[in-house]
């Protein structure tokens, strides 16, 4: 991969890993239903000119539309906001690379083979680890929330893979316009004090959600998908594991986590394993003779 392309995986990983310090802090103020849906408004905005009706495709569009912008999202968040670090989450929600494997078995009659499995069992087997730690099990009901969220992702993603000729640009387009009024619904039945949070906002509250639009969605995804025309998947997927290691270095340096040995070693079993699933096994080279 050239230097420069190196460069763009590096700011796509940092754009999705700051996204973790600023999610934390925007639903800290805003609430996880108000919050996502102020990210969407952002992002409806931007990508309004890239909106076209699809015909025969809509289905499959307002499909992800609630699974990922709605469902994922809200986990996810609000997986942030009962958290008591950024670490055990950045991690956790890495589970829907196992997750989505398991379904392409069910769904696409993909087969998994022994090392994919074993990749799976130490993904898996991670995470428990991480739930031992003290501070996460006091926290319990975000790991399940930030897991339940990597499950939406994964079911998300199968929905993609059977999704074909629609543009990344109008999916998150679609996306956002679904689920901007749902979630504003969402917020309107479960959470309160949203005029008070809007009122009370500074420039630095609302720069999250502008933020986590622009930078983590547009930028960090529209990076991957650049780089995903240029080089194999088998190159590009690899580089994306430096993520949830940089949302791990920020939350220490940024939020004050503290990395316990469960959460090491957490961490380390889950990102092995999804390393085994993610990157090809090696070829083996053509017998001669």
């Amino acid at each position: 991969m050239k230097p420069g392309d190196l460069l763009l995986a590096l700011l796509a990983n940092t754009a999705w890993a700051f996204n973790f310090i600023v999610g934390k802090a925007g639903v800290s103020h805003f609430q996880p239903f108000l919050f996502t849906g102020l990210r969407f408004a952002v992002l409806l905005l931007v990508l309004l000119p890239f909106l076209r009706w699809l015909p025969g495709r809509m289905g499959g569009v307002l499909g992800i539309a609630l699974v990922q912008g709605v469902i994922h999202f809200s986990l996810i968040f609000a997986g942030l906001e009962a958290s008591g670090d950024i670490a055990s989450v950045a991690i956790a929600s890495q589970l829907y690379v196992p997750f989505s494997a398991l379904l392409a078995v069910m769904f696409l009659d993909e087969r998994l083979g022994r090392r994919r499995l074993l990749g799976m069992a130490s993904a898996f087997g991670g995470v428990l680890v991480i739930g031992l730690d003290p501070l996460v099990f006091n926290h319990l009901d975000a790991l399940l929330l930030i897991t339940a969220g990597a499950l939406a992702m994964a079911v998300a993603t199968i929905q993609m893979r059977r999704l074909q000729g629609v543009g990344v640009l109008a999916l998150q387009g679609w996306i956002a316009l679904c689920a901007t009024p749902a979630l504003a619904l969402l917020s309107l039945l479960f959470e309160d004090g949203q005029w008070a949070a809007v009122r009370s906002a500074t420039p630095r509250e609302w720069a999250t959600p502008v933020y986590s639009a622009l930078a983590a969605s547009l930028v960090g995804h529209g990076i991957v998908y650049l780089l995903l025309g240029r080089y194999p998947v088998g190159v590009v997927t690899p580089l994306l594991l430096l993520s949830p290691v940089l949302a791990v270095v920020f939350g220490v340096l940024l939020w004050g986590d503290v990395l316990t040995w469960k959460l090491i070693l957490g961490g380390i079993l889950t990102l092995a394993g999804i390393a085994v699933i993610t990157v090809p096994a090696p070829r083996r080279a053509a017998s001669s003779g």
